[in-house]
């Protein structure tokens, strides 16, 4: 990984925040921890992520790394094992 998850900044898509966030009842916060706790990222496109995280439950994130702005981006998310 080339990002450093305590420092870079974290959006989110309006999909993401009104579907997964508010059904598993997080924030940023809780956000940020689950990327930085996550058991398995895996680099499956030329900026696109898969975080894999076992926060409240088996979570995958699916998000962007834009390097130049230093920011991830997340798409869109899943739950389940």
């Amino acid at each position: 990984m080339k990002f450093n998850l305590d420092v870079c900044k974290i959006e989110a898509s309006k999909h993401f925040v009104l579907k997964y966030m508010r059904q598993w009842g997080w924030d940023f916060v809780d956000l940020r921890e689950a990327l930085k706790c996550a058991y398995k990222i895996e680099k499956v496109g030329n900026k696109k992520y898969e975080a894999y995280s076992r926060r409240d439950g088996s979570k995958k994130i699916v998000f962007v790394y834009y390097f130049e702005l230093d920011t991830i981006f997340v798409i869109t998310g899943s739950e389940g094992d």
